[in-house]
């Protein structure tokens, strides 16, 4: 074997396990395995998880927070300020900063990345260019799927459209859109399917990002989608609107999403960040119902969007921070909630993402990180060092950062 890591915790109930790797596969779990590793890994009763999967970043967009701060915290002026910027990118600008935000990526456990290339006529490809030459230079060590996304509108941005069926040219993997950017929703929406149906392409939407429910379109989006025989191959992110709609309607709502095979993608920092900033008292969080969405049957996941930009000025890529804002934000804490929260930054966004032979399982792609902790309950509340992270067989992050877990008391 390639690498065995020996005494790894997988579950809390189950005893210690050894995991033999070669070729790039699983090739064993199991106690006390036979053989040794050209490399051997002791683990001693750490937790080992599944590789960390980011299903929503902005690479472009990366470490700009001081170049034109959003002084007033609200997403029409986090909007604003970026296309401003936008067009002041140079390839090596975002280049740079996305390599960086990359590095944080892997070192927190990050194996699988769906990141959303911008472009619009004014700033041209070169956010679009930079993250699939990314996805290259990475390739062994985060896999990346590059979403072509319109963050200024399409109908409202002529020639956008033109650029969409150019992006897929190039080789981005999914067809992106923001309906709620457009002068009409539902236009978009189609035009989006249209464009996705023609290049084979999956979808993702930047959807109904608002405090309040007015002017949703996530009911014509589950709609089109199970019209259209795309059922699991849409995600949307944000939907933070939903959480504003009454009990009885979102949960109608909630069923559609579900027949449709929408994954829902939260994404915690941002969206309070931005959102109640009109609220004088009673600030709402502003976040999409987390947990009526997961008990309504709905693939929910966690994701980090942006990493200290207008939009969400802090964020260090690390999803374990992200998903322990939402224990706290979404109500997770519970002793029957703490359990789901993470597969909400493992097996759910890679189901989302449609990652093939992901899982700690015989057979699968060699792809998990080892965590300091040792209880897999409490891994997103230990927040957690990760002291080696593996990715296809092979250990691309190696850190001596350790987190002390006393015993209890």
């Amino acid at each position: 074997m390639d690498i065995i890591i020996r005494n790894a915790r997988i579950r809390d109930a189950d005893p210690l396990v050894d995991v033999a790797i070669g070729d790039g596969r699983i090739a064993a779990i199991g106690p006390n395995l036979p053989g040794r590793g050209v490399e051997e890994i002791e683990a001693r009763g750490r937790v080992l998880v599944p590789g960390i999967v980011e299903a929503h970043l902005h690479l472009e967009k990366a470490l700009i927070k001081d170049r034109k701060p959003n002084r007033s915290g609200t997403l029409a002026e986090a909007i604003k300020v970026t296309g401003e910027l936008k067009p002041t990118f140079t390839s090596e600008d975002i280049h740079r900063r996305a390599v960086l935000a990359l590095h944080w990526l892997m070192q927190n456990g990050v194996t699988h990345l769906r990141a959303h290339g911008e472009f619009d006529p004014r700033q041209g490809f070169a956010g679009l260019e930079v993250t699939l030459a990314l996805k290259k230079e990475f390739k062994g060590r985060v896999d990346i799927q590059v979403c072509a996304f319109p963050q200024e509108g399409v109908i409202k941005a002529p020639g956008t459209e033109e650029m969409m069926h150019k992006a897929f040219e190039m080789g981005a993997d999914v067809c992106g859109g923001i309906p709620y950017n457009d002068p009409d929703a539902k236009r978009h929406i189609d035009l989006m399917f249209d464009i996705a149906k023609e290049h084979g392409k999956d979808l993702d939407f930047h959807q109904d990002f608002s405090d309040d429910a007015d002017n949703m379109s996530i009911e014509y989006l589950a709609g089109k989608t199970i019209r259209e025989g795309y059922r699991g191959r849409v995600c949307v992110g944000h939907l933070t609107a939903l959480g504003a709609v009454p009990p009885d309607e979102r949960d109608r709502l909630i069923k559609l999403i579900a027949e449709a095979g929408i994954s829902v993608i939260c994404l915690p920092a941002t969206d309070m960040h931005l959102g109640g900033r009109k609220d004088a008292c009673n600030v709402r969080r502003a976040l999409t119902p987390v947990r009526a969405l997961r008990d309504g049957g709905v693939n929910v996941c966690l994701a980090t969007n942006n990493i200290r930009n207008a939009f969400t000025p802090y964020n260090n890529g690390d999803l374990f921070s992200v998903a322990f804002l939402a224990v706290a934000a979404c109500h997770l804490g519970g002793a029957d909630d703490l359990p789901t929260v993470l597969p909400m930054i493992t097996a759910n966004p890679a189901k989302a993402m449609g990652v093939q032979d992901y899982g700690l399982a015989v057979g699968k792609a060699a792809d998990m990180v080892l965590l300091s902790g040792k209880r897999v309950e409490d891994a997103i509340i230990d927040l957690p060092a990760k002291p080696y992270v593996i990715k296809g067989g092979r250990v691309t992050v190696r850190t001596e950062c350790e987190t002390v877990f006393l015993p209890p008391v």
